[in-house]
């Protein structure tokens, strides 16, 4: 635990929670557009051509109810190991699905927290920003799974 002390200025308990509420507002955010326009969802997910046709309704319609469910875990501290690290393994797949769409000339709409499409005649969002608004989001989620593993074996060994 003395690393973690030396990489925060505040207490790890305190880090904890500062670091999961805001993963989870995140996450609560990504989700509400998503739930309340699922064909709207559907149809960005089907634009990274990824997944078979068959299984892009049930992605569109799982993933913001799983979105919803982490952040609400990570706000009540219920099952927070997990949900900080599903969160990781979760933000670690969505980065590598727009490198590989990126790799692979497909310009999406992220689609990440509206589902609205751009704006006729608006510049479009460079794939750029959002893989490393991503890669961004990637490291607050792993270090927020680290922190609170951290501060977990801290409970457990006390």
């Amino acid at each position: 635990m003395h690393r973690l002390h030396q990489l925060m200025p505040v207490p790890p308990r305190q880090a904890d929670f500062v670091l999961r509420f805001a993963l989870a507002l995140v996450l609560l955010y990504a989700s509400a557009d998503k739930l309340l326009h699922p064909q709207d969802f559907a149809n960005l997910v089907a634009g990274y051509h990824a997944l078979p046709d068959l299984l892009v309704n049930p992605v569109a319609v799982w993933l913001p109810w799983l979105e919803l469910l982490l952040g609400l875990c990570l706000i009540s501290g219920f099952w927070c190991e997990g949900a900080t690290t599903l969160t990781a393994g979760l933000f670690a797949a969505f980065w590598v699905l727009l490198l590989v769409s990126a790799a692979r000339g497909i310009d999406v709409t992220c689609g990440c927290f509206s589902t609205r499409p751009a704006d006729p005649g608006a510049e479009p969002t460079p794939m750029l920003f959002y893989i490393g608004r991503d890669a961004a989001l990637l490291g607050l989620a792993a270090f927020t799974a680290w922190v609170r593993l951290t501060v977990a074996r801290e409970q457990a060994a006390a």
